[in-house]
């Protein structure tokens, strides 16, 4: 099986996990905003998902049409941060359990999550967010994607 085929295998994944979440998200959503909950940066939301989209799309055209040389151990040590910023990400989402989702919805009255993760980062989900996103391009050598 070529390189090529393994990485749209695991972008496939990865855009799979994302609709686990949105399943996951939508469902907190509406019990936060039922909680009296306030959405905050609504505005900038749609721009997040073309930005998650478009990693995702763009990592798999880059590759198929630039064609790439997969650098073994470029491949690895990306897929090593990528598979941790995956743990990461769930591991966040563990910790806020009800109260993750990917909007912004601040419920009056909630207490601080202070647990988990968020004990040493104040915001340990952009952290994963923003290692998947040079990461995963990367496992491929998808330098462009990974830089836009």
């Amino acid at each position: 099986m070529s390189s090529e085929v393994l990485f749209t295998v695991l972008v496939l994944a990865v855009g799979l996990e994302r609709v686990v979440e949105l399943v996951v998200s939508r469902r907190n959503a509406a019990l936060s905003f039922a909680r009296g909950g306030v959405e905050a940066g609504r505005g900038h939301y749609p721009f997040m998902v073309v930005l998650h989209t478009g990693l995702l799309v763009g990592a798999l055209v880059e590759v198929w049409l630039r064609r790439p040389e997969a650098v073994a151990v470029l491949a690895w040590s990306m897929l090593a941060v990528a598979a941790a910023s995956q743990a990461l990400r769930w591991w966040c989402i563990a910790t806020l359990g009800r109260q993750w989702n990917t909007r912004v919805i601040v419920v009056p009255g909630a207490a601080r999550v202070a647990d988990g993760p968020y004990r040493w980062i104040p915001h340990p989900n952009y952290v994963a967010v923003v290692a998947e996103g040079l990461a995963l391009p990367l496992v491929h050598s998808a330098w462009v994607t990974a830089v836009a």
